[in-house]
């Protein structure tokens, strides 16, 4: 809904600026109106924002009216507004005819309406843009990602979950290009619908956190200095601003006047540029401006540049020394590839509110890779299924695209002969790190969980556990696991190996000679830093698997155990006392200690390349109803009777003419594996896994050659 032209002012400064501009415009009306040339004279309408709240007259608009009215042919006023939307909708119908807007309001209203740039801010060192990048502080992991030249660690990537603070609802720098560049290569999925500019607020939140400052005019955190006011208070973790707004906010200089918040500018880390973000631009609606007049008035901005007086008018009332003539294409052309991320942009200001707001993908067929095996063509785990699901749910074709590896997935994915894929943990970590593909959901697994926690257990005699239950944080039980015989799941698993070795080696708990860039080299690390006597098990050994590591442990043969969380239980706590291993130990002799991140669940990943923001969009929305979906055999309701078919517990309707097999939980239990599907971003999904594996030599390569053995 479009908001009305006029403002309310609030506050007893409010209402002085109104009666200023009333006075202003009264005496310009009665002006002689000295100018260049005598006689009748156009008049020229500026468009104007004044935000509840302001305190400084300083940038009375009236102003810049008077000093035109008097030094050019023109009757210049003032049309003052509450907002940009307002300020387009001035154009849009005549009550104005220039404004000067923020690059991302001018965009929507050159895509949207057809309005047209005249004119660009310039910028003190002569440019048109400026850099859009996001700030951190030095203490920061996002500043250390950056700054640690790993190319598995990214600074994006870690924004997930942090308290962002924005400039202002769709400001371009504050918002629009670093939402529109996170959602276009995947580090965010919308939530919602992505033809609903309102997801946005609901994305941020979910990506970042509820905390997130999104701030309106007149508010402490609003515009530039708000945003790095909400860093530097710590009131957030990262600030979206300008390439130079530290320099202009906080210099350095006992002389030199500073924002009283401020901190040590070596505090501030600026990460990559998200992109080059045009400058303030000065639009007009080409259906009311002959391009006679656009070529006065064009002149007319162009020039005051020229003058000392001239300038600083425009410095106080429009924010810019000097404007240089361009146009749309020229000057908002490249800010289109991010701002089409953002949902529901283009419907943002159509009158109609039902007009553009239908759901839709973008592609004319989904293609879901999925390992190929024919035998269960037909049957109730056929992949299929899955796919005709999604096309009921979409209206589009959907095909199983078959592959006979993991890393046929990734090279589907890259391609484009697939959209999507469900692939394990060390391949979409692989696809994730080294292919840009990105995830959109995960697979819930039994326990209706997104993840496993690995776990090292240890006897509760031992030093080990004594370090981790007596409370004093001088002790410390990874330290005490030094030199003392580990036992392990199986080379190079998972939970029993790769996960705890990246820890303690990522940690510095490990200080081994042996490190190097070959994945076998591990096996010395960890005799290096344990003993000799670990045990590294084979297939089919003793000590082989989550219990055979336990087993280790409780025979004495090891001082600690390196297995899954569930493996005491699995093995010494049946229901039936008699289904314990023989060489179970009273369970109070064994202690868990968990530190070492969580192993993720299957994801579901997609190339943010290849799929655009609406039609991903459309398939997690879709994705996620089969949760929705249960089937009920001879179910009775009291006073409704006895239902048997699929049902849609949304809309608490059931349909007997779907087959128990198409039904949502059943295409969940037997095509993916699990009892849900869950939203989910690649960081919160594969982060904490990637944080300890990444650590291990070798890694990489290793996780790259095992995606393609099944070939």
């Amino acid at each position: 809904m479009v908001s009305p032209p006029y403002i309310r002012l609030r506050g007893a400064s409010a209402h002085v600026l109104v009666l200023i501009l009333l006075a202003s415009s009264l005496s310009g009306c009665t002006s002689t109106g000295d100018g260049p040339e005598e006689g009748i004279r156009e008049s020229l309408v500026i468009a104007y924002e004044i935000s509840p709240g302001i305190e400084s007259l300083e940038g009375n608009p009236q102003l810049l009216a008077d000093h035109l009215s008097e030094s050019t042919n023109f009757d210049v006023s003032v049309f003052i507004v509450n907002s940009e939307v307002a300020m387009i909708e001035a154009l849009r119908f005549g009550n104005a005819d220039v404004a000067m807007m923020d690059s991302g309001s001018a965009w929507i209203g050159w895509n949207q309406y057809g309005l047209e740039s005249l004119g660009a801010d310039q910028k003190s060192d002569g440019r048109t843009y400026y850099n859009a990048h996001a700030w951190v502080l030095d203490d920061s992991e996002m500043a250390a990602a950056h700054l640690d030249d790993d190319t598995l660690t990214n600074p994006f990537s870690l924004m997930s979950g942090k308290t962002s603070c924005h400039t202002g609802w769709l400001k371009s720098t504050g918002m629009m290009v670093p939402m529109g560049f996170l959602l276009g290569l995947g580090y965010a999925n919308v939530l919602g619908d992505p033809n609903d500019i309102e997801s946005l607020r609901g994305t941020i939140h979910g990506f970042f956190n509820e905390n997130s400052s999104i701030p309106e005019p007149g508010t402490p955190y609003y515009g530039f200095d708000g945003a790095i006011k909400c860093l530097s208070d710590q009131t957030g973790q990262i600030a979206f601003a300008k390439d130079n707004t530290i320099e202009n906010l906080c210099p350095e200089g006992e002389s030199i006047q500073r924002e009283e918040w401020c901190l040590d500018s070596s505090r501030y880390v600026r990460l990559p540029s998200f992109a080059k973000v045009p400058s303030d631009t000065m639009m007009f609606n080409p259906d009311f401006m002959s391009p006679e007049r656009l070529a006065n008035v064009t002149d007319l901005f162009v020039g005051m540049g020229a003058s000392q007086e001239s300038s600083k008018i425009l410095s106080d009332t429009l924010g810019t020394k000097g404007i240089l003539p361009t146009n749309s294409s020229e000057h908002l052309g490249t800010y289109t590839p991010l701002v089409s991320n953002i949902p529901g942009i283009s419907a943002y200001y159509t009158d109609d509110a039902s007009e553009g707001q239908h759901e839709t993908v973008t592609i004319d067929e989904l293609r879901i890779a999925f390992d190929s095996d024919g035998t269960l063509n037909g049957t109730d785990y056929d992949p299929q299924l899955l796919a005709d699901f999604l096309s009921s749910k979409l209206g589009i074709t959907v095909k199983v695209h078959p592959v006979t590896s993991e890393g046929g997935k990734i090279d589907s994915l890259e391609s484009g002969d697939a959209h999507i894929a469900l692939m394990a943990p060390q391949s979409a970590w692989v696809g994730w790190k080294q292919h840009g593909l990105a995830v959109m959901a995960a697979v819930q697994n039994q326990e209706e969980r997104t993840s496993h926690y690995p776990q090292a257990w240890v006897r509760s005699d031992g030093n080990i556990a004594a370090a981790f239950l007596d409370d004093d944080p001088a002790t410390d039980p990874l330290s005490e696991m030094e030199g003392g015989t580990s036992c392990h799941t199986a080379w190079l698993d998972p939970t029993g190996m790769l996960m705890p070795m990246g820890h303690l080696i990522g940690s510095g708990y490990v200080q081994s000679e042996v490190l190097s860039d070959e994945i076998e080299t591990l096996n010395g690390i960890i005799l290096d830093h344990f003993s000799n006597e670990s045990s590294i098990p084979e297939p089919d050994s003793l000590y082989f698997g989550p219990s055979g590591a336990i087993r280790c442990l409780s025979e004495g043969a090891g001082q600690v155990a390196f297995s899954t969380e569930g493996a005491v239980d699995e093995s010494c706590n049946n229901a039936d006392p008699e289904d314990d291993e023989e060489w179970c130990l009273d369970l109070d002799q064994y202690v868990s200690i968990s530190v070492f991140g969580h192993i993720p669940s299957e994801s579901v990943m997609y190339n943010p390349s290849t799929l655009d923001m609406r039609s991903r969009t459309a398939i997690l929305n879709a994705l996620i109803d089969l949760n929705y979906e249960m089937y009920l055999e001879n179910y009775s309701r009291p006073g409704f009777g006895t239902y048997t078919g699929c049902y849609d517990i949304s809309i608490h309707k059931v349909f007997s003419e779907i087959p128990k097999k198409s039904c949502g939980d059943e295409v969940l239990k037997n095509v993916l594996g699990g009892p849900g599907i869950v939203r989910a971003s690649a960081q919160d999904h594969i982060g904490s896994f990637s944080e300890s594996v990444r650590h291990i030599p070798g890694i990489v390569e290793y996780f790259e050659e095992a995606a393609r053995l099944q070939d």
